[in-house]
């Protein structure tokens, strides 16, 4: 155990904290634990349970590349309503932030509900994802400070709605997202995507911009019948719009273990996905239910709860995965070194031949 103090005082010497077993407190920044003490006034327990996250994701995040200056923009997509994509995209994004990692969460669903889970009321007059879309307003412009020193948000309003007729008719109308988030990629080390639970043209703008695709599922039947539809289309933005969108993974969302149905699901995804399936699932949980309500992220409302402990893992999980990537691109770049070879992430079309998902379970 490592003792651990913040300026503020708020944790007295004697607390103490589990750290990640490659962690230490040389590999942290002076005011670290200020981080999580000035912007959010959380108790003493609160710090220690947020900082030990923090530590167990900061090491991680040290191994990644620290002189890739390019944002990882990350997609949060299903056409599927009511999967945790936005529960996803806020904790998942809230969980990069607390790594002492610099965030950008994107609302670009019209219903605007990862804007009110960070605390932010509608606000017909607040420059929104909808005018980074209509070319009215920089990303730059859109930017809203967040109770997490480290997390950022450009908020959606339900105007966006209306981008989709809007932008029939515009010049490079699948391409506007992308363009808009260029100037932010080298200040934000992740930038998450909250996608509207549809394929439309707000949907298409996203993994359009997007490096990967996260796609969360509910361990049930109805949630395998629509995933060949996003999976076709992505594969289709691959061909023709964004050839280097790769799948992230697929994380089991709202999980219970102790059913049948929910087992059955994760082996005939595994069997689909294989190592793109995240380890991590995420359980029903109160905490996460309550937390928009309260305007915050899980790991500020209750660090303790499953919830927030799941997404911290998920977020450890997609850093770990990058690392790896980014080794085994670096090894494979000099060992194909002048023999024009280039081996990218398998393609969905790979996944598929690795076996066909049984949807009868």
């Amino acid at each position: 155990m490592i003792p651990a103090q913040c300026s503020c005082g708020n944790i007295s010497a004697g607390s103490f904290f589990y750290a990640h077993d490659s962690f230490s407190t040389a590999n942290v920044p002076a005011g670290t634990l200020d981080a999580f003490c000035t912007p959010i006034h959380l108790s003493a327990q609160q710090i220690v349970v947020a900082f030990e996250m923090a530590g167990a994701l900061f090491c991680e995040w040290l191994l990644v590349s620290p002189d890739n200056s390019m944002g990882r923009v990350i997609a949060v997509a299903n056409q599927k309503g009511g999967v945790g994509k936005t529960t996803t995209a806020i904790n998942l994004a809230a969980s990069f932030a607390a790594a002492e990692v610099n965030t950008l969460l994107v609302d670009c669903d019209p219903q605007s509900n990862a804007t009110s889970g960070l605390g932010f009321v509608k606000d017909p007059e607040r420059v929104s994802s909808y005018h980074l879309l209509m070319g009215a307003a920089s990303g730059e412009e859109a930017l809203l400070t967040t109770e997490l020193e480290q997390l950022w948000l450009i908020p959606s309003h339900k105007n966006l709605i209306g981008a989709n007729l809007e932008l029939v008719d515009a010049d490079g109308r699948e391409f506007r997202l992308r363009d808009a988030l260029a100037p932010l990629r080298d200040r934000f080390q992740f930038i998450v995507l909250d996608c509207p639970p549809a394929l439309d043209l707000l949907t298409l703008n996203a993994l359009v911009a997007a490096d990967a695709v996260l796609i969360p599922m509910q361990g049930e039947y109805f949630a395998l019948e629509g995933i060949s539809e996003l999976l076709d289309t992505i594969e289709r933005i691959r061909a023709a719009l964004n050839p280097e969108l790769g799948i992230e993974g697929v994380v089991l969302t709202m999980f219970d273990e102790r059913t049948n149905l929910a087992q059955q699901v994760m082996a005939e995804l595994k069997n689909f996905f294989g190592e793109k399936l995240c380890r991590t699932t995420v359980p029903r949980n109160i905490r996460l239910a309550e937390a928009p309500s309260h305007g915050k992220a899980a790991l500020v409302y209750d660090p303790r709860s499953k919830g927030a402990e799941s997404y911290i893992r998920l977020a450890k999980e997609i850093i770990e995965r990058q690392a790896l990537a980014a080794g085994a691109q670096a090894s494979e770049t000099f060992t194909t070194e002048g023999t024009g070879e280039h081996r990218g992430e398998p393609t969905v079309e790979e996944i598929r031949a690795a076996g066909e998902m049984d949807k009868t379970a």
